[in-house]
């Protein structure tokens, strides 16, 4: 028997442990729950596994509640457990598995005498594993052992004396560790089998609803929406939601406590510096004291900030004791957020002066290897704005200061930017701020400065300048086009479009497809400045471009202002329809990708107004018009105030008020060049407003000296001279009108020319005695406009043409839409058993009209929105409006009802 021999021959019972001390007995009691311990039902539930699995391990940072849930467990089994707390100051063999033996014997587990117990403290013989592990399989119930602290046994060769018992007992034990690290045992195989229960960090962190009843356990009520912003802000970490709620209590106002509390200056702090920090080797230390700086980071951007090579094991070794540090994937790792905080604290307190100098290493390596996002940070961060500001410019992300996306957030980065910084490209920053505010005053002046700072830095042609430099230039080039069409000044855009085509041979191509918005804010600044010299044409060319730009939320922007544009020149050569269309695609477009709506000019609502008006829809068209207004767009083109005034001066005209529709119809704009459409908009209310007071003379003459170019003013120009009572030279003027039916993207005689000049036409005849003719005018009027919903030009026709809209052949072609339509069935025709339709409550909508019109047309969902450049799902609300409003529920029933009411 010379095992038991070597084991010593005292029984399992012994009060003393290898080295001849008294057993601590604290080591095998369940510690005790606190009173505001909150028992978790999902986590015992999924911890009663325990039972059915040989291996379960309970693994978690420092204070996320490893113990008190096994504690709390392992209390409320029917069943006696051994508990057992290792210790890590004496941790030989012999010492680890005499506790082992004590723990069972102190929980009543009754063990034959010839397993022994362990006479060296350094090592035990195989024969006393052997004995245990049999003696243990025989059992009828399994014994349930837990070893709390497991991460204190860094002995490798009693993980594997662990295992071989563990394997060897069978059914007769079910072990649990409960640890900070991965226990060196072969998990693997545990797992492949089934044969292992896991609960981790993930499962261990509490829930809003978790905490918010924590809290409650401490005396504190807070909402859940409360209890949520701690629970992200501590990752749901059990000892600092608990050390939250202790100093909340101190608190006056303890749920603001909870929001804005300094973690350095709490007991949170405390608790992981002596936890966590103190814990590791001086080279951990210091790593992670230098990576509270950054948000994420990998091992070789965290060698660049400590100057060693280490960084890969230490972060490994750091993920693996759940020392706070969360690992992505990817070769990446976070700080877990208050631990992040509070060495930043420490830092600053350890080494003073150190912090903007990690920042500038985290900059310069990022620059070369990371987004250019984080780049930036760290540049405004240690205060080097010209570093900073050359990285964005040199990154050619300009552009992002205009898109919608992160403007704000580098607006504010550079908002600490100072005079002392001079650089082109800190000018180039800086006239990008101002601009995208519209505020030339400021903008212009860095903007020019900004260009002399490029010439005196290259001397050599194009192309030889230093690195970086074309993308200055590039940057420079897309600023002057902006700052074109704020002035209004075609040259100016021109001559930059021009320059920043040369340019993009100039710039890597994989640094231009990385930022497809600046090709679609310069197809978007020029489209704009064509449109506002009038050149419709080329503005569609630009526009066109702009709006057909790949690169999803990037170039929403521009997409959007690009098809406000678009729709507002529909809208300028009489097609309201495709006018409302493109403008609704506009708004969708930026919509989807939520983006703040202030974000662009918003021309796009202007357009949607004006065509409201056309169609006497006038409160719809001052919601919209109310809606651009309060939006305070930062875009504050000509094009915008122009199409704000004309909008604006139209909705006046319609509700009578002539004097407030004069003030309106002026822009204000300053520009270097004179819109010719808006001059001739603006003449066109002016002479509208003199026809409307009974001055005809003075409304023909207004309109004398307007371009033939402008149709809708030619027309104006002959209802005026109708007015004056020349009846010739009204119909002169209108020859001048080019017929309908152009297919290029300058269609001057849209349906809102054509309707007005064919009532102009049928007014003469009628005034002629021409009844005939005055009616197959007036009816082509209305086919026209029935198409369109047009009504203002019928309401502002004049009394002379009601008598003839009540006639026979026309007032079918009115009813439903232009006037009340007749009753849905002839009392003197009806017969039994007939229903009368009922009636349309609601006038449809704009878009739902077009939606009904494809409906008619056999067009599917999925067309209808490809056609609209709408979504299918906005099309089925669409569809389900339309349904209620004629009270039908079929597609085909809806076509036909729209029929009867000659809707369509």
């Amino acid at each position: 028997m010379a095992g038991l021999e070597e084991n010593g021959p005292e029984p399992t019972t012994s009060c003393a442990d290898p080295q001849g001390d008294p057993f601590l007995h604290t080591r095998f009691a369940i510690p005790a729950r606190p009173a505001t311990f909150l028992r978790r039902e999902r986590l015992v539930r999924h911890l009663d596994q325990a039972l059915r699995t040989p291996l379960t391990m309970v693994s978690g940072a420092a204070g996320a509640g490893k113990t008190l849930l096994a504690a709390d467990w392992a209390a409320r089994e029917d069943r006696s457990v051994a508990w057992l707390t290792n210790d890590a100051a004496a941790q030989g063999c012999g010492m680890f598995w005499a506790y082992f033996l004590q723990a069972l014997s102190a929980s009543g587990v009754p063990l034959p005498a010839e397993v022994g117990s362990p006479a060296d403290a350094s090592r035990v013989d195989q024969t006393l594993l052997t004995r245990l592990a049999a003696s243990l399989s025989d059992r009828d119930r399994p014994v349930i052992v837990v070893l709390d602290e497991y991460d204190r046994v860094t002995a490798p060769e009693i993980a594997e004396q662990l295992e071989f018992v563990l394997h060897h007992a069978g059914r007769g034990m079910r072990l649990i560790l409960v640890t900070r690290t991965e226990p060196l045992l072969p998990l693997h195989r545990y797992r492949a089998v089934g044969d292992m229960t896991e609960i981790r960090a993930a499962e261990l962190a509490f829930t809003p609803e978790e905490a918010a009843a924590l809290l409650e356990l401490h005396g504190l009520r807070v909402p859940v929406s409360a209890a949520r912003s701690l629970v992200e802000r501590t990752r749901g970490w059990a000892a600092g939601l608990r050390l939250c709620a202790l100093a909340a209590q101190e608190s006056p106002d303890p749920e603001t406590y909870l929001k804005e509390f300094e973690v350095d200056r709490t007991t949170v702090a405390d608790f992981l510096l002596a936890e966590v920090l103190k814990r590791q080797s001086p080279e951990a230390q210091d790593l992670l004291l230098r990576v509270s700086v950054l948000d994420r980071f990998g091992p070789e951007l965290a060698n660049a900030l400590t100057g060693r090579a280490d960084a890969e094991s230490v972060l490994a070794g750091l993920h693996r004791e759940n020392a706070f540090v969360e690992y992505l994937g990817h070769d990446r790792y976070r700080l877990h957020p208050l631990f992040g905080e509070i060495l930043h604290a420490h830092l600053r307190m350890r080494s003073p002066g150190l912090e903007p100098e990690l920042h500038r290493r985290a900059a310069a390596w990022l620059r070369d290897s990371g987004p250019l996002a984080e780049t930036l940070g760290h540049g405004a961060a240690a205060g080097d704005w010209e570093f900073t500001a050359g990285a964005l410019v040199d990154g050619l992300a300009i552009g992002q200061l205009f898109t919608g996306l992160r403007s704000d957030h580098l607006a504010e980065l550079f908002s600490g930017m100072g005079p002392e910084a001079t650089s082109p490209a800190t000018d180039l920053v800086r006239a990008a701020r101002e601009l995208a505010r519209s505020d030339l005053d400021h903008g212009l002046p860095h903007l020019r400065h900004a260009e002399q700072s490029l010439a005196e830095e290259d001397r050599t042609p194009a192309g030889d300048g230093p690195p970086g430099l074309a993308a200055a230039r590039l940057s420079h080039a897309l600023l002057e086009a902006l700052a074109g069409r704020l002035t209004g000044s075609p040259a100016r855009a021109e001559t930059a479009a021009e320059t920043a085509e040369a340019l993009q041979h100039e710039v890597p191509a994989q640094l231009l497809d990385a930022h497809p918005e600046l090709a679609a804010l310069l197809s978007t600044h020029l489209g704009s400045t064509r449109l506002w010299a009038g050149n419709f044409e080329d503005a569609c060319d630009a526009l066109s471009t702009a709006v057909a730009c790949s690169g999803g939320a990037s170039t929403a922007l521009p997409r959007e202002e690009s098809l406000g544009h678009l729709a507002l020149i529909d809208y300028l050569n009489g097609w309201p329809g495709r006018a409302e269309r493109k403008a609704l695609a506009a708004v969708t477009e930026t919509e989807r990708f939520g983006l703040r709506e202030e974000s662009g000019s918003g021309i796009e609502l202007l357009v949607l107004a004006a065509v409201a008006v056309d169609r006497n829809e006038l409160d719809r068209a001052q919601a919209l018009l109310d809606e651009a207004a309060d939006s305070h767009r930062a875009m504050r083109d000509p094009v915008m105030r122009a199409g704000r005034a004309l909008a604006t001066a139209r909705l006046l005209l319609a509700r009578g008020e002539t004097h407030a529709a004069l003030e309106a119809a002026e822009p204000g704009v300053a520009a270097d060049v004179v819109s010719p459409w808006s001059e001739a908009h603006k003449a066109l209310v002016t002479s509208a407003v003199h026809l409307a007071e009974g001055r005809p003379e003075t409304a023909a003459e207004l309109l004398e000296e307007v371009s033939g170019d402008q149709p809708a003013c030619v027309v104006g120009a002959a209802r005026a001279q109708l007015a004056a009572g020349r009846p010739a030279e009204a119909l002169d003027l209108l020859d001048r009108v080019r017929p309908e039916g152009g297919t290029g993207p300058d269609r001057r005689t849209g349906p809102a020319v054509t309707v007005r000049a064919s009532l102009v036409r049928a007014q003469a005849a009628d005034r002629a005695g021409d009844s005939a003719t005055a009616r197959r005018l007036v009816a082509h009027a209305l086919q026209e406009a029935r198409r369109e919903r047009l009504r203002r030009p019928f309401l502002e026709a004049g009394p002379w043409i009601r008598p003839l809209l009540g006639t026979v052949p026309l007032r079918g072609l009115a009813e439903g839409w232009l006037t009340p339509g007749p009753p849905p069935c002839d009392a003197q025709r009806a017969r039994p058993g007939d229903q009368p339709l009922p009636p349309v409550v609601e006038e449809l909508s704009g878009r739902e009209h077009d939606v009904l019109e494809r409906l008619a047309q056999m067009m599917s969902t999925e067309e209808i929105a490809a056609d609209l450049y709408v979504s299918v799902n906005t099309v089925k609300t669409h569809l389900k409006s339309v349904y209620r409003k004629l009270s039908v529920n079929r597609r085909h029933d809806a076509v036909h009802r729209a029929r009867e009411l000659r809707l369509l």
